[in-house]
């Protein structure tokens, strides 16, 4: 048995026990081999408190899933808002000039229908007014002011919904109580199948819905524009096949032309008065239409600690 050099035991020729104390082997100073060294490591080893792992922090918690609030849908881009006042005024101010002019074509319809078809058309692009017109119009006459008619609203409540997002189509909901389930069904087959539904629909609560969901412009013009023209050549075939029953309707509004003229404007006139009463006019509710949105919309910071 060897210690750091030094041979224990019983040596060779040397009977019974161990030999005299004698001067250690030049082995036993070899480097590393010091048995006091080597005692004092080992003791160092024993005594010393072992090795523990630095402590770590508690990891933070990750935050919950963000709910969707009432209408609203996870995914959704931030409403970024109108880049200015300016840009909001002047998509606002051409929203309420078509609404003035669908005004004018319901309460001048009997004038307007057989005498000034285009204008009819240019003013309010109704199915209906579409239908009573197209006889009096050759095609190309149609399809353009029709198109242009059709479509010219459509970019600004585009833009209208990407500005608000979420907080637009509920404004849109409140104005529109009669028809807000219709609007909730519209807005989940929108979420469904984005461009079918623009394309079959392209009104204004699917314009909306289109910007608020951040669907691209590009997708946006292109199903609008295919869903328009379809639309416009339906209504074209439609009124040629129906001319019989369409001719004798504008045979009629021409002979009473003028007592239907006074009892449109009345019921015109009748219908705003009546929307006012219940807290809803479609040109005022545009111009406030900012305040309407801060006033029913939680602060972006609302649910912070």
């Amino acid at each position: 048995m060897r210690w750091c050099g030094a041979t224990t035991g019983r040596p060779p020729g040397v009977p019974g026990g161990y030999p005299p104390r004698s001067v250690p082997s030049v082995t036993s100073h070899r480097r590393g081999c010091d048995p006091g060294a080597a005692g004092s490591g080992r003791l160092a080893r024993l005594t010393s408190e072992p090795d523990l792992p630095a402590p770590q922090e508690p990891a933070e918690p990750e935050p919950p899933a963000a709910v969707p609030e009432a209408g609203g849908h996870p995914g959704r881009p931030t409403p970024s808002g109108p880049p200015s006042k300016l840009a909001r005024n002047v998509v606002v101010g051409v929203l309420i000039c078509f609404v003035i002019a669908s005004n004018l074509a319901n309460a001048f319809l009997s004038v307007l229908v057989t005498d000034h078809p285009l204008l009819f058309m240019g003013l309010n692009a109704q199915n209906r007014n579409l239908a009573l017109a197209s006889a009096e119009v050759s095609a190309w006459s149609f399809y353009l002011v029709g198109f242009l008619r059709l479509l010219g609203p459509d970019p600004f409540f585009f833009l209208l919904g990407r500005w608000y997002g979420d907080g637009a189509i509920r404004w849109m909901e409140r104005k529109a109580p009669t028809y807000g389930e219709m609007l909730r069904q519209l807005e989940t087959w929108f979420h469904k199948a984005r461009l079918p539904v623009v394309a079959f629909a392209p009104n204004n609560y699917v314009c909306l819905f289109a910007g608020a969901s951040g669907m691209g412009w590009g997708a946006f013009l292109a199903a609008n524009v295919v869903g328009t023209a379809v639309r416009l050549w339906l209504i074209r075939v439609f009124s040629e096949w129906f001319d019989g029953p369409l001719g004798s309707v504008k045979d009629f509004i021409a002979d009473y032309r003028w007592p239907l003229l006074a009892l449109s404007i009345a019921v015109v006139l009748v219908s705003i008065v009546s929307e006012r009463r219940a807290g809803r006019d479609a040109v005022l509710d545009l111009a406030a239409m900012d305040d309407n949105i801060t006033a029913h919309e939680p602060p972006a910071d609302a649910d912070r600690p």
